[in-house]
Formats: C-alpha cells, structure tokens, sequence
C-alpha cells in the first residue's frame, strides 16, 4: 500500500512540476518531499526510473528528466503514434460521443485567447490540451497502449513545465485539435490521421526541436 502511494505521490509531483526537468535530488530530499518511507520512496524511484521520467544516480540520488531535444522529439512522436491510432480505432469503432464537448471546450478557448487573455489561461490551456490527447488515447481500448501512453504523458508533463503556453501557442494549437475533432466529426480516419500529425509537426516547431 505505501509503495503504491508513494508511486502516485513521485507521479504527481512530476506533474505538478513540484520536480524540474533535469533537477538532482538526493534519495533524503526525496523522502522529504514526498513524505514515504525510504523503502517505498526507492521502490517508487524504481518505477519511475522504467517509465523514462528520471535517472538513478547511485550513491547521490537522481535527477529528473531533462529537456534535451531527443527526448522532446521522441516523446511528441510517441504521442503522435498513440493519438493516430486512436483515432484509427474511434472512427473504425464509431466511438465518437464526447466530441460536441471537447469543440466547445476547445472553442471557448481559442475564443479567450484571442482577447486579452487572463493570468491563467497557460495552465487552463494545458488542461483543455490534455482533454483530445486522454480522448484519442481512450480510444486505443488496449491497456498495454494506454500504460505506454499514460508514462508518456507525464513525460510531457515534465516538458510542459519548461515551457507554458504562451497566447499565441494557445491560439494554434486549439486550431490544430478542431481540426483533428472536425475530421473525427466527419469520421475520417485519414484526415484524423493527417492533422495529429501536423500538430505533432508544429508543436516540435515551436519547441525548436528538429524532426
């Protein structure tokens, strides 16, 4: 029960960003944040440590995983790959209710941030961001792909930390995922296909990381 919790507790730290990107930590202050055992704060590491969200230093603790452009461009890609098949099989299965609410979710949005927008509109960005990519990934109705994505979210997690939305990311990527919703509405898997990987194209593009 307490590796378990402990597990949870390291996973939503990362996602929190209350751990950087690329910062070290010894297995003391790790205890200290998270306030486990040291028993179930290693077996937690461990875990972590197979999932690719950080490295195991032995002797002096780890260090979270850093924002280095292979990493970015691997893990937008693997996301590419699990959106697209998603997107695959909700169309093939006609598995398409909850697309009027991720539009209209989507659309508020892009309508706010082509005002002034507010303080908090990064991190309500990256809520309404994460709506289609869970979407697209509930729809691989596989658990072993969706382990695979949900490691790889909180790899994203981590990178989003480094760099917030900024408005006018904001404004393109809700126009990316309407066209991704607008192609699964018309229940065209090639189209839905083709705008996940457009999305995955400009987000490495504004991450400056190259293909």
């Amino acid at each position: 029960m307490l590796n378990t919790q402990a597990q949870l507790s390291l996973t939503e730290a990362l996602r929190r960003g209350d751990l950087r990107a690329g910062q070290f930590l010894s297995m003391p202050q790790l205890v200290g944040i998270l306030g486990f055992p040291l028993a179930a704060v290693r077996e937690a590491v461990r875990h972590a440590g197979a999932s690719g969200w950080l490295d195991i230093i032995p002797k002096r603790g780890v260090q979270v995983l850093e924002a280095r452009s292979d990493a970015i461009r691997d893990t937008l890609d693997a996301r590419m790959a699990l959106d697209q098949e998603g997107a695959r099989r909700r169309v093939q299965g006609g598995a398409l209710d909850g697309l009027a609410d991720l539009r209209a979710s989507h659309q508020a949005l892009l309508s706010e941030a082509m005002g002034q927008g507010e303080p908090e509109l990064s991190s309500r960005a990256i809520g309404i961001d994460l709506s289609l990519h869970d979407y697209l990934a509930e729809g691989l109705g596989n658990p072993i792909l969706r382990a695979a994505y949900e490691a790889n979210r909180v790899r994203m997690a981590i990178f989003q930390r480094v760099r917030p939305f900024v408005q006018e990311r904001i404004k393109s990527a809700m126009q990316e995922h309407l066209d991704i919703i607008t192609a699964l509405e018309r229940r065209d898997a090639g189209a839905a296909v083709a705008a996940v990987a457009y999305h995955c194209e400009r987000t490495r593009h504004w991450w400056g990381v190259p293909a």
